[in-house]
């Protein structure tokens, strides 16, 4: 059958601009951002899935990378260092990289993971780089959502070809092979089936590329259920660079009998007339031609795959067209033309589930693979690999923190576990991936740490599948609830836990009812009734894959998805479901309460409900609709007990679906909300919003919490780990004053807490060179924030802000000077007293800054900052380091006192010594320009003999002068 270029549709590529503020709002002062301090703490050890790669041909050493949802990344080292390239974009889900390998500065980036799991990331078109990826230019094909691939011709690199699969969630006519002439700026849809037929995979002949051929694949996913394979998936195959394309089928071409399902291609350019076809049908196979795609025949049945919806790649091997290899749960090879496979990374040495896969067309040696945890590297042709260790790509489910010194944050990542690690730490080189430990295997998702339990905290994997574990010895015990009667109970594959606020071993569990426990899970009660729809049609995950059953609680339905217990009222509890439904209790359960909200479309998934903790009443709920192929936002907010409703995240305002929100305890008005594609903030109680962009890419921010007593904002992403916000006073006071930006003439807030804290040397590599992954630590000592109206009329050297630390009894006991910076600004204090001035050859100018010396008494002290007559006071709290035992004693200041004086007593001595040795020399010098005779001679040789004295003086405060170096 031939078909002409189907429905020709052109696209013209415009600017991808999506507003991020409604027309009235006002964006927070950007300097803000610039100089809070964000950090990424990963891990990175257990990184995330990568779903393309790609590297230049004549300089493997550099290598690009996609990945599911944490962007684009770069190499120049062959894999040993790592740069994020595509963060300045409005979105990270990526499908498929490419390289122009006759120009390797230009770069094609089609957006959307092809691999259309549950917890997939859509995308928002083609992207384009002509420098490398420094910069980047949209090029269109927004609507297709998912792009799998980016083929180039690499005979005339302004034809490029676009494999589309469309929306995952739902029907969408563009979608299908996508071609430009013209390098971007048109395309045209010239493959299209049917509106819910999507491009799957598509590969070009290496010595034609006007031969193509397309894995068209008809497929669908819904919240309750996925069906994979109909009538309209096919291969098809071009041999004029895609004007006309031919379906091949089971009667003229040797293909198997429909319906068939998702499909794998691959050819070599050792002979090109092999391709090999991994279909899936009925009985899925390994068909393999030998003419070039005309003819195929079945090859193999066996050790081929299992789910061919997550993972559906095959590819030969450019130097041997009998060497094939196969990314499935296992990755595999065959030598024989794909007769038979062996494993060749084999867990639980190697994580499973892979995805992407390069191989250097004239070096077969060296391959790069990419899979659910991250990526791995061979130069010898598979024999051994190198996990790449320095990509943090985790995707987090859920995040928590707990109440430590240094606290620690908790979560669970995207098919890589449980975990906690440190959100600062007290030893050198910054967060290591050993600083983190996995307390549970499985994909994982909410761990919620237990107050004042010795290090418990509740775990759990897909299902529902809860576990109580003592994260420092590893005991786990499975708490997961069963019904008192023995009913089947339906848990969502991210379970909803919650603690109880005002019991600390009383916690709240959510199948299609509402669970509590006050004896930490070891016998349970239930609160409620079903709370879903109860939608027996919706409740057939047992059934769900399509063609190839994949029932893995993925398609759990008609659960609670979130359980939000009140900080103000130990007796009310909201609960929201995956199938829209919201209810209350005022009395834990005796009486349940149903929500309606006016505007939030029936049966939306309710993300997460936030109840205020310190207004009774008010409740926020984030509610998204995309797994119905709804893409807007809802955040809904309520001040009398859901009687009325407000939407304040509207499309206009937001980009990006809504996962979460958390309201500050201290400000109110104060809000951060989690979306698809970034973290937004409001000082106003969601009137306006502005994105966060400061060193934080568009990524998914699934879930926030804030460490109350350090005033960090704790952010979990699905894609780039974890991040931490330090110290969100500046916000706070934007909220209070209820503005944007601060103006005054001149303000200094309020620090946070400070530690004298000791720091030691970290676990692991004590050299430990450059293929390695350090997250970002807290700073040590005090910061300061101010707001400084410049005075431009001042000289430069005045230009600085004083700085006077003193006692409760009103005694300095540091001072300082720091530049003065106009805007927003910060300093930093070491918690350092004045410092002892010791004995230096250099004298000491009049008018020298103060030095720092030891460290402060733990205690609260005053800060006094002035500039240009203008004075502005705090406080500040130093607390010693709660890891050590700190008794002062009684003679401790009066011995530190004793020290500074004999220090300063000793300095002034030396000064003399060193100011009449000077003298010494410079009479030595002016002496010799004299004729010499005798008693020129007796002068300068005493003047020789008092400099070699005053030097032996010297030795008593410090080594000699021409003592150098050390071992």
């Amino acid at each position: 059958m031939i078909f002409k270029t189907f429905p020709l549709v052109r696209f013209t590529a415009v600017l991808f601009c999506v507003a991020t503020l409604n027309t009235n709002a006002q964006s927070i002062d950007s300097t803000i951002q610039s100089v809070m301090d964000m950090r990424s703490v990963g891990p990175a050890g257990m990184s995330g899935r990568v779903t393309s790669i790609d590297a230049e041909t004549d300089n493997p050493e550099v290598i690009y990378i996609g990945t599911a949802s944490g962007g684009v990344w770069k190499s120049v080292s062959g894999g040993i260092t790592w740069d994020p390239i595509f963060d300045d974009n409005p979105l990270l889900g990526i499908g498929s990289v490419a390289i122009n390998q006759s120009n390797t500065d230009e770069l094609w980036v089609g957006t959307g993971e092809g691999n259309p799991r549950n917890s997939h990331t859509s995308g928002g078109g083609i992207y384009k780089s002509i420098d490398a990826g420094k910069t980047w230019d949209m090029k269109g094909l927004e609507a297709t959502k998912n792009i799998h691939r980016v083929i180039i011709n690499e005979q005339n690199s302004n034809v490029v070809f676009a494999c589309a699969m469309g929306s995952i969630w739902g029907p969408n006519p563009e979608r299908g092979v996508y071609r430009t002439k013209d390098g971007g700026d048109t395309w045209e849809n010239v493959l299209f089936v049917s509106d819910s037929v999507g491009c799957a995979e598509l590969i070009q002949d290496p010595t034609n590329p006007n031969k193509l051929f397309a894995a068209m694949w008809e497929y669908g996913r819904q919240p309750w259920t996925f069906n994979s394979g109909g009538s309209g998936s096919g291969l098809y195959v071009t041999y004029d660079g895609g004007d006309n394309w031919t379906l091949l089928d089971q009667e003229k071409n040797g293909l198997p009998e429909g319906p068939l399902g998702r499909m794998g291609l691959a050819i070599s350019a050792a002979n090109p007339d092999i391709v090999y076809a991994l279909i899936e049908s009925a009985k899925t196979g390994l068909y393999k031609s030998t003419d070039g795609g005309v003819n195929w025949d079945l090859v193999s049945t066996e050790n081929i795959g299992n789910r061919p919806f997550y993972y559906a790649e095959i590819h030969a091997d450019p130097q041997n067209e009998n060497v094939l290899f196969n990314l499935w749960s296992y990755f595999s090879k065959s030598i024989d033309g794909g007769k038979t496979f062996s494993t060749i990374m084999d867990y639980p040495a190697y994580h499973p589930d892979h995805h992407a896969f390069y191989i250097h067309p004239k070096n077969s040696d060296f391959m790069i693979e990419g899979n659910d945890g991250g990526l791995n590297i061979t130069r010898d042709g598979g024999k051994s690999w190198e996990f790449v260790r320095n990509l943090p790509l985790a995707q987090f489910y859920h995040i928590n923190v707990d109440d430590e010194t240094p606290y620690n944050i908790y979560g669970g990542m995207q098919d890589n576990g449980s975990w906690k690690g440190p959100g600062f730490v007290w030893h050198v080189d910054g967060i290591r991936n050993e600083d983190w430990q996995e307390i549970l295997f499985g994909d994982g998702f909410d761990v919620v740490p237990v107050p004042n339990s010795g290090g418990q905290a509740y775990a759990m994997y897909q299902g529902g599948s809860v576990n109580r574990i003592n994260t420092n010895t590893g005991k786990q015990v499975s708490i997961q609830p069963v019904h008192p009667e023995g009913k089947t109970l339906r848990y969502n594959w991210n379970g909803a836990i919650s603690i109880d606020p005002h019991n600390s071993k009383a916690v709240y569990m959510g199948s299609q009812f509402l669970h509590y426990s006050t004896d930490m899970g070891n016998s349970w009660k239930l609160l409620s009734e079903d709370l879903t729809t109860n939608d027996s049609l919706k409740q057939k995950q047992s059934e769900s894959g399509g063609l190839t059953l994949d029932a893995t609680q993925a398609e759990n339905f008609t659960t609670i998805t979130c359980i939000s217990p009140s900080e103000m009222d130990a007796n009310e509890v909201w609960v929201g479901t995956d199938d829209g439904r919201i209810h209350y209790t005022l009395d834990q359960g005796e009486k349940w309460n149903e929500i309606q909200i006016k505007g939030m479309p029936k049966g939306a998934w309710v993300a997460q409900i936030e109840t205020s903790p310190v207004t009774q009443g008010e409740v926020f709920i984030a509610v998204n609709d995309y797994r119905r192929n709804n893409f807007n936002t809802y955040l809904f907010h309520s001040l009398d007990y859901g009687k009325k409703w407000e939407n304040i995240a509207s499309d206009r305002a937001i980009k990006g679906y809504t996962h979460c929100i958390v309201q500050d305890k201290v400000q109110t008005d104060l809000l951060f909300l989690g979306t698809e594609h970034g973290l937004y903030i409001s000082t106003d109680s969601g009137e306006n919003w502005s994105q966060w962009t400061e060193n934080f890419p568009s990524v998914s921010v699934i879930d926030l919490k804030i460490q109350e007593r350090f005033g960090d904002l704790i952010i979990g992403t699905f894609g780039r780990a974890a991040y931490v916000l330090d110290d969100i006073t500046p916000l706070r006071e934007l909220a209070l004053q209820n503005t944007t930006e601060f103006d005054s003439e001149f303000t200094l807030f309020k620090p946070q807490q400070a530690y004298q804290s000791t720091y030691s040397r970290p676990k692991g590599e004590r050299f430990r060179g450059d293929h390695f992954f350090s997250g970002e630590n807290k700073h040590s000592g005090a910061k300061f924030f101010y707001q400084l109206a410049l005075n431009d009329s001042l000289d430069e050297k005045d230009q600085k802000i004083s700085v006077a630390i003193l006692t409760s009894a009103g005694d300095s006991i540091r001072q300082f000077e720091v530049d003065a910076k106009d805007g927003f600004n910060e300093f930093m204090w070491r918690l350092d007293a004045k410092g002892q001035r010791f004995p230096s050859r250099n004298i000491r100018e009049k008018d020298a800054a103060e030095s720092g010396g030891g460290f402060l008494l733990p205690g609260t002290y005053s800060v006094s900052a002035s500039y240009d007559g203008i004075q502005s006071e705090t406080t500040v709290e130093v607390l010693s380091d709660p890891r050590m035992e700190f008794n002062v004693p009684d003679n401790y200041l009066n011995g530190i006192e004793r020290t500074n004086q004999l220090a300063e007593e000793a300095s002034a001595t030396f000064e003399i010594l060193q100011r009449a040795r000077k003298s010494l020399l410079l009479s030595h010098t002016l002496l010799e320009a004299y004729p010499e005779d005798s008693v020129l001679v007796q002068l300068l040789d005493s003047a020789k003999t008092l400099v070699k004295r005053i030097d032996k003086l010297e030795e008593w405060y410090m080594s000699p002068r021409d003592e150098v170096g050390y071992e």
